[in-house]
């Protein structure tokens, strides 16, 4: 398993409608990679981001992080999108489960 964790604060004067459309199709269109497991994204009361993508291994993170329309999107966020953001990426040293059984 290869997380990458993009916490970032938006700026405040984003058109929201275009940037939900752009999210989502990046969204759809890593979804379609190989080696993608989950996206999951929340939001902090302050307005902080915390967006985590699951890949099997870090070479498919690496070819999603090189796919055309995503690079484009990225520097599109950085242009017209993000304050700042600061990007973690690694494999997880520890991995602990929980889960309760129905009986």
């Amino acid at each position: 398993m290869f997380l990458v964790v993009f916490r970032n604060r938006k700026r405040a004067d984003i058109d929201a409608a275009a940037y939900h459309a752009d999210a989502d199709a990046m969204w759809r269109l890593a979804k379609e990679q190989p080696g993608y497991l989950s996206f999951k994204s929340y939001t902090a009361e302050d307005g902080e981001v915390v967006a985590i993508s699951e890949w099997v291994d870090e070479a498919a993170a690496l070819a999603w992080r090189r796919v055309a329309e995503h690079a484009e999107m990225q520097a599109k966020g950085r242009e017209e999108y993000y304050e700042d953001y600061t990007l973690f990426a690694g494999t997880p040293t520890r991995l602990h489960r929980f889960s309760r059984t129905k009986a």
